[in-house]
């Protein structure tokens, strides 16, 4: 999952991308092996302030707009609003990627059933705002997995489908460095949930916290954490860097003796 983010605040300058821009990123995100790309206009960031339905739907709308008349590649909105959510998947949006898991906006599970669309549940610990504030644990895997759990249930029960429901454990969301590697380290547990696993690990400060890198630096620190990742059972990776990605995931599978990973798309 390739990220094109058409916001001027998202936590790496290298990641946004300008509305004029947004086809070129996408060419070479497809041509380097991308099977979903992931456009979005709020920035969550730890300490991001609340963005207005209207201004993210000006940023968002468009993108989509554009990828959708060239390709007829997988599109993601990141979105927690279903005011942006049911306008992205008009414009030709197939996926709704909701780091609130469906619970900041009580019209985003019905809406997301009506469409029939795959959801991304993602968990967070409070808002993006003050998220990183002294968050606490005393197990952090088990209440985040739990947490999942129910907000899957939750999803079932507003009318998803289960083969529509995707789970992100929200890796830096309101979590300590321990908390991320704690999470990374039990990811198994999760992934033998029956729903398949998305994690967004690139280049995020959990890593710039074990390298002493800035998030320019973290290519290398990305790619050992998605391949740590794939090891644990994670069958989907939000990334920045996506044909470094696809490169070390599928050495770290041939050295591993597994079958190549099927990179198959509908570009």
């Amino acid at each position: 999952m390739g990220v094109i983010n058409v916001t001027p605040d998202s936590f790496w300058e290298g990641s946004r991308a300008r509305a004029e821009a947004v086809t070129d990123i996408a060419a070479d995100m497809i041509a380097a092996g991308a099977a979903i790309l992931d456009i979005g206009g709020e920035s969550t960031r730890p300490g991001a302030a609340y963005l207005s339905p209207d201004a993210e739907l000006e940023r968002v709308a468009p993108a989509i707009e554009a990828l959708r008349s060239r390709w007829d590649i997988a599109l993601s909105v990141d979105t927690r609003k279903s005011v942006v959510a049911r306008a992205a998947i008009a414009a030709g949006a197939d996926i709704v990627n909701d780091v609130a898991a469906l619970e900041d906006d009580p019209a985003m599970a019905p809406l997301c059933a009506a469409s029939g669309v795959p959801v991304v549940l993602m968990h967070k610990k409070g808002v993006p705002k003050t998220m990183q504030d002294e968050p606490y644990y005393d197990d952090c895997p088990a209440e985040v997995f739990s947490y999942l759990a129910t907000a899957a249930r939750r999803a079932i029960a507003a009318g998803i489908k289960a083969e529509n429901i995707i789970l992100d454990p929200g890796i830096g969301f309101g979590k300590r460095l321990d908390d991320n590697l704690a999470l990374l380290a039990r990811l198994d547990e999760l992934c033998g949930g029956g729903y398949p696993v998305l994690v967004g690990l690139s280049r995020k400060s959990f890593i710039g916290s074990i390298t002493g890198r800035d998030p320019a630096g973290r290519m290398a620190g990305s790619l050992a954490a998605a391949c740590a990742a794939l090891a644990k059972g994670a069958s989907i990776f939000r990334v920045h860097d996506v044909a470094q990605t696809v490169d070390a995931l599928r050495v770290f599978q041939a050295c591993a003796g597994k079958p190549e990973p099927d990179w198959e798309r509908r570009a």
